[in-house]
C-alpha cells in the first residue's frame, strides 16, 4: 500500500505548506494517540505516553504545541524535552517504557523544512503497518476523548543529562579521551548543549564550533552537510580529530588530524575491521544501494559479509535485525551500532570510532589505507510524470552494456525520486574517467526515453 503522508523518515516538508502546517500537526497527533493508544501495553486505565523532542528550528515551537494538543485530544500523557537529539528521544522512548516517541525535525535540512517521525517503545523506528494504520486514522472525524479522558503533559527537566550519561556508558569504563583535542560542530542543532559535554567530561580538549542556535541557523555552513568547516578548525587548532554532526545528532562525518575528511561509508569500514579484530562484529555489515563499492570489495577481502539494503537508516536497521546482525551505515553518516543504541547515533558512533583509534594507536587514515574507494557520478534525469525507467528496453540495454564492459570493477544504479520528477543515475567505477562517460551516456538514453512524446 502506497504512502500519502509518510516518506522513508517520517513526515517532512516546508514549513506552511501541508502537511508541515499547525492544523496537520495536531490532526496527525490526534491519529497517532489513537493508534498508539490502541497498540499500548499499559493497564489498570493508564493513558498511552509519548515523549515529543525537536531540534532548534524556530518552527519547532509551533508544531510542538499543535502535536501536544492532538495527543492530550486523543486522551495520551505527553512528556516534552525540548531540543533534544533524534537517538536521545529514542533512548528515552526506551527509559521511561513509554508507548512511543516523537520527533520534531528535519534532520540536515535547513530551517525553513521541518518533520515529524515516530519511534516505537523500543526505541525503534515504527513498523510500516503503524504507520499506515497513523494514515488512515488522519482522514477520520477526530473527536476529543471525554474530559475524563483527556491527557496531561509534563515537562522532563533532565532529559539532557540523562542522555549524556547514556552517551558516556557506551564507552568503556576502562578508557577515557585524555590527551585528546577535538573539535566538535553540533550544527547549530539539537546536540549544541550534549556533545561537547559528553566529549569533554570522557576527559577531551574540545573546541566547539555550531553551538549557538538561533532557530534560523541549523545546518547554515556547519555540520555533517558542511565538514569542511570543522576540517579548517581542526587544522587551525591542531586538533587530533573533528566531529561534525547534523542537525538532530543522527548523522557522523569525522576529520583526520591532517584534515582528510572521512565519510560515512569510510567510518562503517573502519568500524568492521576494528570490531572485526576484537572478535565483535559478528557474520557481516549492512550498507545500502550506495554504499562505495570499495568498501563492499574492502569487506569481503577480509571476509566480512555485506548486503545492501534500500536507501534509508530505517531500512538497513530492517537488514540488521533480519540477519541478526550489529553494524551498518550509510554514507550519509548514519551508523547504527545495535549492541550501542537502536538507532543511529552520531555521538555514540563518535565514541565507537575512538575507542578503536584510542585502543589502536591508528589514526584514522591508517585504519582505511587499505580502503580503495570507487568514484561515484550521479546525474539526475528530469522525467515525464509516470515514467517508469525499468520498464525501458533501451534503458535496460545501455545498462547491461555498460555493466559488461565494467565488470567487477564498476556498477550501475537506476533510482526514481520518491520527492521530485528524476531519475538519479549513478555509475561507479575505480576509474573515474570511465564512471564520467558511462553516466553520461546512461542519462542520455533516459532521457530521450523519459521525454520521447
Amino acid at each position: 500500500m502506497g504512502r500519502k503522508y509518510f516518506g522513508t523518515d517520517g513526515v517532512r516538508g516546508l514549513v506552511g505548506e501541508y502537511p508541515i502546517t499547525p492544523e496537520f500537526a495536531m490532526k496527525l497527533g490526534y491519529a497517532a494517540g489513537k493508534v498508539l493508544a490502541a497498540e499500548s501495553k499499559r493497564g489498570n486505565g493508564d493513558h498511552a505516553a509519548v515523549l515529543i523532542g525537536k531540534d532548534t528550528r524556530v518552527s519547532g515551537y509551533m508544531l510542538e504545541a499543535a502535536l501536544q494538543a492532538g495527543l492530550n485530544a486523543a486522551g495520551v500523557d505527553v512528556y516534552l524535552t525540548g531540543p533534544l537529539p533524534t537517538p536521545g528521544i529514542a533512548y528515552l522512548t526506551r527509559a521511561l517504557r513509554l508507548s512511543a516517541g516523537v520527533v520534531i525535525s528535519a534532520s540536515h535540512n535547513p530551517y525553513h523544512d521541518n518533520g515529524i517521525k515516530f519511534f516505537g517503545a523500543g526505541g525503534k523506528k515504527l513498523a510500516d503497518d503503524v504507520e499506515l494504520a497513523i494514515e488512515a486514522a488522519i482522514d477520520q472525524v477526530q473527536p476529543c476523548v471525554s474530559p475524563k479522558r483527556i491527557g496531561k503533559s509534563w515537562r522532563v527537566d533532565d532529559a539532557a543529562g540523562r542522555y549524556i550519561e547514556f552517551c558516556k556508558s557506551t564507552f568503556p569504563n576502562e578508557l577515557d579521551l585524555r590527551g585528546l583535542k577535538l573539535v566538535v560542530d553540533c550544527a547549530h542543532g539539537a546536540t549544541y548543549d550534549i556533545a561537547p559535554h559528553v566529549f569533554h567530561e570522557l576527559g577531551a580538549e574540545v573546541v566547539k564550533i555550531g553551538v549557538t542556535p538561533n532557530g534560523y541557523n541549523i545546518n547554515e555552513d556547519v555540520g555533517a552537510t558542511h565538514p569542511e568547516t570543522a576540517r579548517k578548525a581542526v587544522l587551525a587548532e591542531g586538533a587530533d580529530f573533528g566531529i561534525s554532526l547534523d542537525g538532530d545528532g543522527d548523522r557522523l562525518i569525522m576529520i583526520d588530524r591532517d584534515g582528510t575528511i572521512v565519510d560515512g561509508d569510510q567510518l562503517l569500514y573502519a568500524l568492521a575491521c576494528y570490531r572485526q579484530d576484537k572478535g565483535t562484529l559478528g557474520e557481516g555489515v549492512v550498507g545500502t544501494l550506495m554504499t562505495n563499492l570499495g568498501v563492499e570489495n574492502g569487506l569481503k577481502a577480509r571476509g566480512i559479509g555485506f548486503e545492501r539494503a534500500k536507501v534509508g537508516d530505517r531500512y538497513v536497521l530492517e537488514r540488521l535485525l533480519a540477519n541478526n546482525w550489529l553494524v551498518g551505515g550509510e554514507g550519509s553518516g548514519h551508523l547504527l551500532c545495535l549492541d550501542k543504541h537502536s538507532t543511529g547515533d552520531g555521538i555514540v558512533s563518535a565514541l565507537q570510532v575512538l575507542q578503536a583509534l584510542k585502543e589502536s594507536g591508528k589514526t584514522l587514515a591508517q585504519y582505511c589505507h587499505d580502503l580503495v574507494l570507487s568514484t561515484q557520478v550521479l546525474k539526475n534525469v528530469h522525467i515525464a510524470k509516470g515514467f517508469d525507467c525499468h520498464a525501458s528496453e533501451l534503458i535496460k540495454a545501455a545498462v547491461s552494456k555498460a555493466e559488461m564492459v565494467m565488470g567487477s570493477a564498476g556498477r550501475v544504479l537506476l533510482r526514481p525520486s520518491g520527492t521530485e520528477p528524476v531519475v538519479r543515475v549513478m555509475v561507479e567505477h575505480t576509474d573515474a574517467t570511465i564512471a564520467r562517460e558511462w553516466a553520461e551516456q546512461i542519462a542520455k538514453v533516459v532521457s530521450s526515453e523519459a521525454n520521447a512524446e
